[in-house]
């Protein structure tokens, strides 16, 4: 029987030949990553209740990325409780202040294709680059998942996303999929899977395809999947494991799919979600000239090491437009290493961004970088609702690094291709 890359995954999980959309079977988890917020201060106390362990130690990556660096006695309490938890359970896969789990988990090596994995949240779909059906849930199915190691699923149906075509200088993963949150609406993905396929995809680098996994959340999808191709292997090679067999792991060129929307890449521009919704998006020159305080390069969405040199690219030889402030805060500690090395970070600092730890920090309103009431910050975060950054009467753009930079170089929201254009690199 033909299957999607989905059905494939699930089918091994459920020890089953095959599953068809609309079943409900119980799977095997190969892998469970929890952080500091929504991990052992949420299950601890339910596990206790019901008198259980972790059902196999080995099998959970726990990451803090929430509460770091603590800024206050209530998230270094947090970040105690978390520590203590790992090493009473023995969770050796346990990194702490190593940076935002989405990216520590395929940097450390823990994702392969066709793993089911579940995450404590939302944004665990970032984990379908890599050719994983990986998803969120909430305490309570967590707490149950690390007692018993099983889930149970409905099989969904997948939406196949077909993206061809050659992107123009300055259009990047974020302007797809933020063109996709405009196009689909947050509820496109109607809790289905969505996969990600065509030439342009093929042509992305793995961070890219991350970004648009990650933000299949915002699409209102369960996860978003990328097959498995050689820079997955060589990614994951690079990572310091082996990808194994990644030829299974394709759907198949007859399998059924909900819907099939297509992209042309060639005509896609930079865009820009004004608030208070990813959904909100629009071509740049739609909102160009909207005054900001604040901008800021931070999360799992946005701070990788590519998005790093894309606004360095942007910033180099230039200056943030005084009282701007252009806050960068990379998504691990490795990032920062290498962004150190190869002298981006001194380009970025240089034109004056302001470097932060690594962590989720102000994309979910945790520690510094918050804004103040009436602020605006444009943003390279996958969210910008109302209050999540600060103050519930600021207000939050969405935009690739390329087009935060120009828009803190301008003092304005900016088309980044004007400064592309005139020549840096």
């Amino acid at each position: 029987m033909a299957a999607t890359l989905a059905e494939k995954i699930i089918s091994r999980a459920a020890a089953r030949h095959s599953v068809t959309p609309g079943e409900i079977v119980t799977c095997a988890v190969d892998l469970v990553m929890m952080h500091d917020s929504g991990g052992p201060r949420r299950v601890k106390p339910i596990l206790e209740h019901l008198n259980s362990k972790v059902w196999n130690p080995d099998k959970v990556v726990i990451v803090t990325d929430h509460y770091v660096p603590a800024v206050d006695a209530e998230s270094a309490s947090i970040l105690d409780l978390t520590r203590k938890w790992a090493i009473n359970n023995r969770i050796e896969n346990f990194y702490d202040m190593q940076g935002i789990c989405h990216v520590v988990l395929p940097e450390r090596g823990h994702l392969r294709p066709g793993m089911f994995v579940v995450g404590g949240d939302s944004h665990s779909p970032t984990g379908g680059a890599f050719g994983c059906f990986m998803f969120g849930v909430g305490a309570t199915d967590m707490a149950g998942i690390l007692v018993t190691g099983e889930t149970w699923i409905k099989v969904p149906e997948t939406i196949r996303i077909d993206i061809d075509g050659a992107l123009t200088d300055g259009v990047v993963a974020k302007d797809i999929i933020l063109h996709l949150c405009a196009r689909l609406g947050m509820g496109g993905g109607d809790y289905q899977v969505i996969e990600y396929t065509g030439s342009t995809i093929k042509n992305l680098s793995m961070t890219e395809r991350m970004t648009l996994t990650n933000m299949t959340a915002e699409l209102g999808a369960m996860t978003g999947l990328i097959a498995a191709d050689q820079s997955t292997s060589d990614a994951i090679r690079d990572a310091g494991v082996d990808a194994g067999d990644i030829t299974h792991w394709q759907g198949d060129r007859d399998a059924i799919y909900r819907t099939t929307h297509r992209v042309d890449a060639n005509t896609l521009e930079p865009y820009v979600a004004a608030p208070h919704s990813p959904a909100n998006s629009f071509p740049v020159g739609d909102l160009a000239g909207e005054p900001i305080q604040q901008a800021y390069i931070g999360a799992c969405t946005g701070a990788k090491f590519e998005d790093l040199k894309m606004a360095a690219r942007v910033l180099k030889g230039k200056q943030v437009a005084k009282n701007i402030r252009l806050l960068i805060a990379p998504a691990s500690t490795r990032i920062t290493a290498r962004a150190a090395a190869d002298g981006t970070l001194a380009t970025l600092t240089a034109a004056g961004a302001i470097m932060m730890p690594s962590g989720c920090g102000a994309c979910a309103g945790y520690g510094a970088g918050v804004l103040a009431e009436n602020e605006t910050c444009i943003s390279s975060t996958a969210r910008n609702f109302k209050g999540r950054m600060g103050a519930t009467s600021s207000n939050v753009f969405l935009g690739s690094p390329y087009t935060v930079a120009a828009s803190a170089i301008a003092g304005e929201i900016t088309d980044p291709r004007e400064f592309l254009v005139s020549g840096s690199s």
